[in-house]
């Protein structure tokens, strides 16, 4: 790279993460959503606005790899349980909802502008796609994610994340592009489909998955880092070598990991880079925007969009109702659900290249697309008194958060499988985090499923459940938990109860500023046990243990007050009890 286009490229970079810091920021403060943020600011640093940044198409080509990424994430969100779990909300009320709202948005397209039947389809299709980047943070905001509601809307971006695929197949078939006829037969693409995806499970389990239980055991998580990229991005080269889409590939390594130790350390690695080419594919698409063509019609840009909303709102009304729901949470359901989403941009650039659509149109839709985006907030604010009654008292419950969990319990050593079996005895949901890949693979010969991952990072904890979890345990040794980490743990996830496991009265002490709800001397009650077992194999009478017990208690407890209070392990020494009452040495219990 020569210094020219050095300098290009970082020109280039400058302006458009400015640009997109700067709206991002606005548009979350407003509540409008990270996406909208980019795509106008993208329009406003691109070619036909301020004219600041050249070559769109250039930049999308590298930004895609954000929509391969995130159907990686998709497919690693698919294990088995949850599908099993909500399978009659995902391929019931999601399926419904995808090819009722489709094929009437595109009956709707075909009557009032006039295009062909297979140009309405390759609209109305993506047009019944919401979006995910936008619904799922206002679930979490408005606290409705954890409640049937939520787990309702969960299940239909879902599906529509999962109908991606059959989307981009169906409108490659009705394909007009010569270079995509003078291609192999369908009957051939369906043989390459189905022999890349039992390849792709084959090479997850006998190759990926050994890669991953190698790297682990040598603790380099920079190579897990690259390994996860390397997975996503050989899957999905797999995948257009065969002339196959590249986003069934990422869906595919995802899948055949959801059901992996690894899935928590792979989202979490994978996220950051996620995020960034996401938000660069959406600054893309706002810079390809024909904002000349917007201009010319601004009236059918907003009477589409007021089309695109009025009928997925009725449509998804209507089978909200048809599955049991109020007329309260069905019309909050349809609102919710009633923008198109970011998927659009992606089915309308396949349709364009597969000469269905003119650019002009796809600009024109692209725009509709991020109207409704945009509309979305202000219908949830001006309609609430409507759509909102009293939440029924034990609505909330179990909802689409990771494997349902209200308690994750960082390190399943000998200390924490005591804490995961008392918890789960008592019905309450875990998650397992540990890094011991041996370990690992013992609990999983005895039916526990433990994740693989570093439980003191906080981007971990997040991809694991921790902003729905009701408690966070650690129980590794070592002292690995600092005051630093319970800080942002509690800034990060404030309703969830910390407890931490310390090895001894130093670690207590370390940790005595830091936000927590509990610190636990990991020998000091079985020390306590074995005394009292003792005792009574001497034949001391029990009222005599109990009071034995309760003057250690009571003098360790007023002893270690005191440390805590001035930081010095030495205070209060005559607390100890001693023979004779003589002066003992510390022992750091």
């Amino acid at each position: 790279m020569n210094g020219g286009q050095t300098n290009s490229l970082l020109h280039d970079g400058f302006l458009l993460l400015g640009t997109a810091l700067a709206f991002v920021l606005l548009f979350r403060r407003l509540g409008l959503g990270a996406t909208l943020g980019y795509l106008l600011a993208g329009a406003l640093v691109g070619p036909q606005a301020l004219g600041l940044v050249a070559n769109p198409e250039q930049k999308i080509g590298i930004a895609e790899l954000g929509i391969t990424l995130l159907l990686f994430v998709v497919g690693l969100e698919l294990n088995p349980a949850r599908l099993w779990r909500m399978k009659r909300d995902i391929f019931g009320l999601g399926l419904l909802q995808v090819a009722a709202c489709g094929l009437a948005i595109a009956g709707v397209t075909w009557l009032v502008v006039g295009f062909s039947p297979e140009a309405s389809l390759a609209l109305g299709l993506p047009l019944a796609l919401s979006s995910t980047a936008q619904v799922l943070p206002m679930l979490r905001s408005s606290g409705r994610l954890r409640t049937p509601f939520g787990e309702r809307a969960f299940a239909i971006l879902l599906f529509q994340d999962l109908s991606i695929i059959p989307l981009i197949t169906i409108i490659a078939a009705m394909s007009r592009n010569p270079a995509d006829a003078g291609g192999p037969p369908g009957w051939l693409l369906v043989l390459y489909t189905f022999g890349a995806i039992v390849g792709l499970i084959a090479a997850g389990r006998f190759l990926i998955r050994p890669l991953f239980r190698l790297i682990g055991n040598m603790g380099e998580r920079e190579m897990f880092v690259v390994a996860a990229l390397f997975t996503v991005i050989a899957s999905a080269a797999l995948m257009e070598a065969l002339g196959l889409s590249t986003a069934l590939g990422a869906f595919i390594a995802g899948v055949m990991l959801a059901d992996s130790p690894y899935r928590h350390e792979l989202e979490a690695d994978v996220e950051p880079f996620r995020s960034i080419l996401l938000g660069l594919f959406f600054l893309a698409v706002g810079m390809m925007l024909d904002l000349h063509a917007i201009a010319e019609r601004p009236l059918f840009v907003l009477g589409i969009a007021l089309i695109l909303i009025s009928v997925k709102s009725v449509v998804i009304l209507a089978i909200g109702m048809a599955f049991g729901m109020n007329w309260r949470s069905a019309l909050a359901l349809g609102l919710l659900m009633s923008q198109g989403g970011e998927f659009g941009f992606v089915l309308f650039s396949q349709a364009q290249n597969a000469y269905l659509i003119a650019p002009e149109a796809a600009s024109l839709f692209g725009a509709v697309v991020t109207l409704s985006m945009a509309s979305t907030p202000f219908l949830m604010k001006l309609t609430r008194r409507i759509r909102e009654a009293p939440v029924a008292r034990g609505e909330e419950r179990e909802g689409p958060s990771p494997d349902g969990a209200n308690a994750l319990v960082v390190g399943y050593g000998r200390f924490g499988q005591t804490v995961a079996q008392m918890l789960l005895a008592s019905d309450i949901p875990v998650t397992l985090i540990d890094t011991d890949i041996e370990m690992i693979d013992v609990a999983g010969s005895f039916g526990a499923k433990v994740y693989f991952g570093d439980g003191t990072r906080l981007d971990l904890l997040r991809q694991a459940g921790a902003a729905e979890a009701e408690l966070i345990l650690f129980c590794i040794d070592r002292d690995q938990v600092h005051p630093d980490l319970l800080e942002a743990i509690h800034e990060a996830f404030p309703q969830a109860a910390v407890y931490v496991r310390t090895f001894d009265r130093r670690g207590v002490i370390r940790l005595k500023s830091a936000p927590h709800d509990g610190l636990v001397r990991e020998v000091m009650e079985s020390a306590v046990r074995m005394a009292r077992l003792a005792l009574e194999g001497l034949g001391v009478a029990l009222e005599q243990i109990d009071r034995a017990e309760d003057t250690y208690r009571a003098h360790d407890r007023e002893r270690l007050r005191k440390q805590v209070e001035t930081g010095d392990l030495q205070a209060a020494r005559d607390h100890i009890l001693t023979h004779r009452e003589s002066p003992g040495s510390e022992t750091g219990d």
